[in-house]
């Protein structure tokens, strides 16, 4: 069979409440070994190794985030990675089923009103970012993707006229 594959990676551009919750985890961190010295000794610094650990194995990672569009033919799967090790699944889509596909800030889009709104793109507000409006879950929805130039022309084969580049 004639099935084409394509994938791409984009990487989420750090969102300013990261830098924030970095901070107050490591506040936390300091916060608990030296004002727990007084009146737990040591049992303080071993529960500000403990917190240190548990946000380097399960807050730090989730920070660090990219997303993978995988197109194989006219479905579309997108998955979030964190910190280049864990995959998490987010959605498959038929991109075929979608109403209109046109970049972001495209005036075909102004008639469409989506319930719900996915974005994932990396965040950057000179990058090229793509919506497609689709009902999903008997909702209409909005996902925001950003493409490179050979996915977009994947897509082009299998939407035709419900894609705009401009």
């Amino acid at each position: 069979m004639n099935d084409a594959l394509y994938e791409l990676i984009v990487a989420r551009k750090p969102r300013p409440y990261d830098l924030i919750v970095r901070i107050l985890v490591i506040f936390l961190i300091i916060a608990v070994a030296v004002g727990g010295m007084p009146f737990i000794g040591m049992s303080a610094f071993l529960a500000a190794v403990l917190i240190a650990v548990l946000a380097y194995y399960f807050i730090f990672p989730r920070l660090n985030v990219e997303y993978e569009y995988a197109l194989l033919n006219h479905d579309m799967q997108i998955d979030m990675i964190y910190n280049r090790a864990k995959r998490k699944s987010l959605m498959n889509i038929d991109i075929q089923a979608a109403e209109i596909i046109a970049p972001r800030q495209s005036p075909r889009l102004k008639s469409f009103h989506p319930d719900k709104v996915y974005d994932y793109s990396s965040g950057n507000p000179s990058a090229k970012v793509f919506a497609i409006h689709m009902p999903l879950d008997q909702k209409n929805v909005c996902i925001y993707i950003e493409p490179d130039s050979k996915m977009i022309d994947h897509m082009k084969q299998w939407m035709g006229s419900k894609m705009y580049l401009d």
